[in-house]
């Protein structure tokens, strides 16, 4: 009896040390699966998160971009519509320099229209006072028991001495009978004028003068006693007339 008993422990197997061993192997590899499941549904989930979060952001991008440039489109097209108009209202008041230049035709223009009349257009008299503003020494009359044929004007010695009217010059120098330097015009028309005394003579014979040009200077050449302009009228050569109602009916007035 004490010898079966060894036999025994040895061929029957021992259920109570195999049996916990496979259980934990099982329970290792539901873990394990469990485990690896749980990492694969969280890499899912993450894939799917980050697959979710990558998309809507390039539409956010686009969309952010299309905004943008109709914002842009829209502020050109505004600015450029304020500007278009802007074009026609600164001719009115545009620049200095715009202004100047519009309005420069319009008055060139109307210059070339109604010219100004010049100065020389004025018509001159037919009929001039030989020595203006010169005063009167002496009239037509008698004189010392001879008669003075004409009118003394004064001024200052050299002063232009002028033709009364237009005519052609028919004597020009010393005119003897102390007249001294002389210069006679024949007007055309019976009548002639004769500048006697004058110190420098500035025409010549058969020359055509023009009523106020210029045909000599004041002196005291022969029988003067000082610078004056001796100043006669003649109704032909050597018929002397009172010059004052003469020159005074053809709107001149010498003073006497």
């Amino acid at each position: 009896m004490q010898e079966d008993s060894p036999v025994q422990n040895e061929t029957t197997p021992d259920t109570t040390q195999t049996e916990p061993p496979r259980r934990a192997g099982r329970r290792n590899r539901l873990i394990v699966l469990s485990a690896a499941a749980l990492v694969a549904l969280g890499l899912g989930g993450i894939a799917v998160a980050t697959t979710g979060n990558d998309r809507p952001a390039p539409t956010a991008v686009s969309l952010d971009a299309q905004s943008r440039a109709e914002a842009a489109g829209r502020a050109d097209r505004s600015a450029r519509e304020s500007s278009t108009p802007v074009v026609p209202s600164t001719s009115p008041t545009a620049s200095p320099s715009a202004a100047s230049a519009s309005p420069t035709p319009t008055k060139t223009a109307s210059a070339k229209a109604k010219p100004k009349p010049k100065k020389t257009t004025k018509p001159t008299p037919a009929w001039v006072d030989p020595m203006p503003g010169a005063a009167v020494t002496s009239c037509y009359g008698q004189r010392w028991g001879t008669l003075h044929a004409g009118i003394d004007l004064a001024l200052p010695s050299g002063t232009p001495i002028r033709a009364a009217a237009a005519g052609t010059v028919t004597q020009a120098g010393d005119a003897s009978d102390g007249y001294g330097n002389s210069v006679f015009i024949d007007h055309g028309n019976g009548y002639l004028t004769h500048y006697a005394h004058q110190s420098r003579i500035a025409v010549t014979v058969g020359q055509t003068v023009k009523a106020g040009q210029v045909i000599g200077y004041e002196g005291a050449t022969g029988d003067a006693t000082g610078p004056h302009l001796h100043f006669e009228v003649h109704q032909g050569m050597w018929n002397q007339i009172d010059p004052a109602p003469f020159m005074r009916a053809r709107g001149v007035d010498l003073g006497c």
